[in-house]
């Protein structure tokens, strides 16, 4: 499908300038991009790779206008305005409405017609399903789940019972909410498991990445609030809360009852110890291992850089000498 200069900046709300007529029908790194091709850039740190840019038009922020004698759109975040005119370009597969011939849908499930329902989906008893929702082909729905209006559910989604998505959400193939959390008391036998009765509740406009565990509340509920977006293989224990439009990369794991405040970044593969409390609008970089509350907010970061290993070995070393150091200092 491809689409005008014009048409483009109309969808966008933006001005534009060069041929109004000129089409696209993909999108291409700057130097790569062609003739039928949109691309982007954010600062004068690639003003050079614009200069020599064949892109057919180019989302560039104001100050490079001058820089640029071929189509383009101005934009005051290009990035953002490059991520919604992706959307024109390549438009969501919508598969039509109705249950596939091999889905299972319990007669006690409510589905709205406009939903779609792919091969060998499983719809248990109480199950309500909004309107344009897209289910697809391998999930499983437990029994008395809710799942919200335009709500779209990849290959191989497993939700269990009794949890609640929210409308405008995405859940990406192999995902698990509302498996049991882990939850264990000790006896003279060894371990007794503990019943997860909390359910996990979603709110909109929720994405969530590949392969992330969302476990349902040991008593009431996990909570993920409207807008955050959840990389791939994270793992969100039972009565953690989220807060709205925080966003969680990659391997991050966080622990039973912790609270992530809203507005918060967090990068790959960090911990979070459970039952602690972070405010809004922190920001925590990759690796990082967080033991405590965060009470105000900013940037947090733990871990060590790497280095070769003859050398990480003698820091390390060092590190363990640390309290004696410090114990002759104060003799001293």
């Amino acid at each position: 499908m491809s689409y005008s200069l014009e048409q483009i900046a109309a969808a966008l709300d933006l001005p534009c300038i060069g041929d109004a007529a000129h089409e696209v029908d993909s999108v291409a790194p700057i130097h790569t991009a062609r003739k039928n091709q949109l691309s982007f850039v954010v600062g004068r740190k690639y003003a050079a790779e614009l200069a020599k840019s064949d892109a057919g038009i180019v989302i560039l922020p104001a100050d490079l206008e001058a820089d640029h004698n071929g189509n383009r759109i101005v934009a005051a975040d290009p990035y953002l305005s490059y991520a919604k005119a992706t959307h024109l370009l390549y438009p969501d597969d919508i598969p039509p409405a109705g249950a596939h011939a091999s889905a299972v849908v319990d007669v006690a499930a409510q589905v709205h017609p406009t939903a779609s329902i792919g091969a060998g989906a499983v719809i248990e008893a109480g199950v309500s399903i909004g309107e344009h929702c897209v289910i697809g082909a391998g999930c499983f729905i437990g029994h008395d789940t809710l799942i919200g209006a335009r709500s779209r559910l990849f290959a191989h989604v497993t939700i269990y019972h009794g949890c609640t998505l929210g409308a405008h959400c995405r859940v990406q193939s192999g995902t698990v909410i509302g498996g049991e959390g882990f939850g264990y008391a000790r006896g003279p036998e060894g371990w007794q498991r503990i019943n997860q009765v909390g359910g996990v509740v979603i709110g909109d406009r929720v994405e969530i990445g590949a392969n992330t565990a969302i476990d349902r509340g040991a008593i009431g509920d996990t909570v993920i609030e409207e807008g955050v977006i959840l990389d791939n293989l994270i793992q969100i224990a039972h009565n953690v809360r989220i807060g709205r439009n925080t966003a969680i990369a990659a391997c991050t794991g966080i622990a039973g009852s912790a609270n992530v405040g809203s507005e918060c970044t967090i990068g790959g593969s960090v911990n979070i110890n459970g039952h602690i409390h972070i405010v809004d609008k922190v920001h925590i970089t990759a690796t990082s291992f967080v033991i405590r509350s965060i009470t105000e907010p900013g940037q947090y970061s733990s871990g060590m850089l790497l280095e070769k290993n003859s050398k990480w070995r003698r820091t390390a070393a060092r590190l363990t000498q640390l309290d004696a150091m410090a114990s002759k200092l104060r003799r001293l």
